[in-house]
């Protein structure tokens, strides 16, 4: 299967403002690093894969540029139609949709990790992640700690901070 050229749609429309806040953590973060995930979403455009006879959809990953704007909170724009919808296997157009947008923050080699997925990016839902305490310390660890959904899976619930992501709609 040949590798299709994926433009950006040269007009998009549909913006969402991303506010990443950060609650409690126990020190100051060295980076923060941002992405957008995107899939075709209609695999009948789609050929089948000539050994195993699966559909693989496209799939591309961009940046996300985040922009602190107080001690605990970064912004950032998601273009949910950024890639232009296109017929690229001669198969009928394929249309692209946002898997999730993500973060990580490091504190060295350490990393902690955020997603907002696609339904509650447009239901403007909060998605939040909890870590413990003790996991900022590890800095000598290189890995990305995705963390809880829940506070209360910790054996000390209230030695965690928290990562939380929203999405707002917002018109041109």
């Amino acid at each position: 299967m040949k590798k299709p050229d994926i433009k950006q749609n040269p007009n998009p429309k549909m913006r969402y403002e991303i506010t990443v806040t950060i609650d409690d953590a126990p020190g100051p973060f060295d980076r923060i690093e941002g992405s957008v995930d995107y899939k075709v979403s209609n695999d009948r455009c789609v050929p089948l894969t000539p050994i195993t006879g699966a559909t693989v959809a496209p799939e591309k990953r961009v940046p996300l540029e985040l922009t602190r704007t107080s001690d605990h909170v970064y912004k950032g724009t998601v273009f949910v139609d950024l890639l232009q919808d296109e017929d690229y296997f001669g198969m009928g157009v394929c249309h692209w949709s946002v898997v999730a947008a993500g973060v990580d923050v490091y504190v060295q080699k350490m990393g902690f990790s955020g997603s907002l997925f696609h339904d509650n990016l447009l239901a403007g839902k909060t998605d939040t992640r909890y870590f413990s305490k003790r996991s900022y310390f590890a800095t000598d660890m290189d890995l990305i700690n995705s963390g809880n959904a829940k506070r209360t899976d910790f054996k000390n619930p209230d030695d965690t901070f928290s990562i939380s992501m929203k999405a707002e709609e917002k018109l041109k």
